[in-house]
């Protein structure tokens, strides 16, 4: 059973300090929360059974067919250097579109889950940390604050570089400490 997202708001405010409001998907990773721009989002769907590939990085948790298409599903916990994600009643798979050298493509990135799109209004962004997160600071476009709170917004372009998970793939990076290192 998917869920699609309705993608109408513009892009992400860059910092604090401007007036337009944005709107974000917010989900759970290894008990943190995290946020991304819903222009992104194609879909969200339940844990699926995935098929494990080979030889990936741990990051790489396999591939799902999704409508005919093949999409490789990353773990974010390894991503950031974390235990794999145990999966459980609402373990979902969200469905991204980023953009390569080839073009478009559709990767699902696997988050324990799915809680809410909130609308973040740009006064309420600040610029990301210049150390002190748990995850790779580029992997941060910003902190929104939420409820007295802050969520942390990623830059789903670093987080998902198709460029860098190639190369950790052909390094034959298959441990979560290769995943965490890599970029550092």
């Amino acid at each position: 059973m998917s869920q699609a997202i309705a993608t109408t708001q513009g892009n992400l405010p860059a910092l604090s300090g401007q007036a337009e409001n944005a709107q974000y998907l917010t989900f759970s990773v290894a008990g943190e929360v995290f946020a991304i721009g819903i222009l992104c989002i194609k879909e969200i769907i339940e844990y699926g059974q995935l098929t494990e590939i080979p030889m990936m990085p741990a990051f790489i948790r396999g591939v799902i067919n999704l409508r005919g298409a093949v999409v490789p599903v990353i773990d974010l916990a390894v991503r950031f250097g974390r235990q794999p994600t145990l999966v459980a009643r609402r373990t979902s798979i969200v469905i991204l579109e980023v953009m390569d050298d080839n073009g478009k493509q559709d990767l699902g990135i696997l988050v324990d889950a799915v809680h809410e799109v909130l609308e973040i209004p740009g006064k309420e962004i600040e610029p990301p940390p210049a150390f002190g997160a748990k995850i790779r600071t580029d992997f941060i476009r910003a902190m929104g604050k939420v409820n007295d709170k802050f969520v942390i917004i990623l830059n789903i372009d670093r987080v998902l570089s198709v460029e860098e998970m190639a190369m950790l793939t052909e390094m034959g990076g298959g441990s979560a400490e290769t995943a965490a290192l890599a970029g550092n």
